[in-house]
């Protein structure tokens, strides 16, 4: 088969590879955010389609037997674009998506549905520690009554305000080494997404034993497809879907 997968993650280098040893074409498209990025087996497409119209193009063009969305649960765009361009085209869509993460018993959670609500949750004085990556970033530091350590992959494309400090760093991380980091900056608030994963859960942890308080921005909705929660299940759906 020919198979396209919307990649970015780890979960999705593990089915590119999987699905290359089986035989099978692969071609991984990654929005190229990412200047360094691990390169998964088989095929790489880099940057945008041009919406749906340049995604259903691209797939009735690739002559793709199936389209898998495995990229971040926040991709946003792109996902829903996927639902749209495999409607179009008649090509089964299947979508990874990790296991969210739960609250944990004595974590302190505050669940709110957007960047936004997530900005605007957060009280006078408060030094956060943003990992919510580069979209909505502004909203937060337009608050200029908070301190904030930003912690990103890639530099920024606006300048931060007197109030912000830059991490950059790559997962995963140690619990120890988030805690050492929050003891440090002084962190009364950790300002996440709910990715899920193993990956970038020791901030978390570290949170809870330090009792700083979470607010965990929850997860969009995207449009039907056929939804698996590990690899292998996206494997099952992949290899044994309509031909």
């Amino acid at each position: 088969m020919n198979i396209l997968i919307l990649g970015g993650t780890g979960e999705a280098r593990e089915l590119a590879g999987a699905l290359v040893d089986l035989g099978h074409t692969v071609i991984t498209s990654m929005a190229g955010r990412t200047s360094d990025p691990i390169l998964p087996k088989g095929d790489l497409r880099m940057g945008k389609f041009g919406g749906i119209p340049g995604m259903a193009a691209y797939l009735r063009a690739a002559h793709v037997d199936r389209l898998v969305d495995a990229t971040h649960p926040y991709a946003g765009l792109i996902s829903i674009n996927a639902v749209a361009a495999a409607k179009a085209t008649g090509v089964p869509l299947v979508r990874y998506m990790r296991p969210a993460w739960v609250q944990q018993e004595g974590a302190n959670w505050i669940t709110v549905e957007t960047v936004a609500e997530a900005a605007a949750a957060l009280p006078s004085n408060t030094d956060a520690l943003l990992t919510t990556g580069h979209t909505g970033l502004e909203l937060f530091l337009e608050r200029d009554d908070c301190e904030f350590v930003v912690r990103l992959i890639e530099p920024p494309e606006i300048e931060l305000p007197n109030n912000a400090k830059l991490v950059l760093s790559r997962p995963p991380h140690s619990v120890e080494d988030e805690m050492a980091l929050m003891r440090r900056e002084g962190i009364t608030h950790l300002v996440t997404k709910n990715s899920g994963g193993a990956q970038t859960t020791a901030k978390l942890a570290a949170a809870q034993r330090l009792g700083v308080q979470i607010v965990m921005i929850g997860r969009p909705v995207y449009g039907p497809a056929v939804e698996a929660s590990t690899v292998d299940e996206a494997l099952t759906a992949i290899l044994n879907g309509p031909s």
